[in-house]
């Protein structure tokens, strides 16, 4: 079960699963065959999760199970380093630029990500880029360009 509603990709972000951003949180299964789901968003006000839920309670019926209860979990909150290696390597295929692992965990309590850290390119991969925008298609990416492709890019910022 876990599986499959781990494959389920995420709406904003389609090539990579809600498994592999981490925000699958925890699947159980109750002794009447009921499946409760629990999901944390990338942040608190994402209008994906609704998709989300709506899209592994749409799985899980799809493969027999009768009643699902999707619960939305804030705490403890979502961040970048829930993301597997495998969701950040989708991410650089894509052409995004994954944040950096563990990067959320030495930020904390140390106030903002900074902005001006070398992003490397998801093209080229080279470090020499620059920030255009905080925000770009989604609130969870910054808009960067490369200064030795001229590539714009989008990097998900580290949380």
């Amino acid at each position: 079960m876990r599986a499959l509603a781990g494959a389920v990709p995420d709406p904003e972000l389609p090539q990579v699963s809600i498994a592999d951003l981490g925000v699958l949180r925890d699947l159980r299964v109750a002794a009447d065959g009921r499946v409760e789901v629990e999901l944390t968003p990338t942040y608190t006000g994402c209008p994906a999760i609704g998709v989300m839920a709506e899209d592994v309670s749409r799985v899980l019926r799809e493969h027999g199970v009768r009643e699902v209860v999707v619960r939305t979990v804030l705490a403890p909150a979502w961040s970048t380093d829930d993301i597997t290696d495998a969701g950040r390597r989708k991410l650089a295929e894509a052409g995004i630029a994954p944040p950096r692992p563990d990067a959320a965990a030495h930020a904390r309590g140390a106030g903002p990500v900074d902005v001006a850290l070398g992003v490397r390119c998801p093209h080229c991969g080279s470090a020499d880029t620059a920030l255009l925008s905080r925000f770009s298609s989604t609130a969870c990416k910054a808009l960067r360009r490369c200064s030795s492709c001229r590539e714009p890019f989008d990097h998900f910022k580290e949380l």
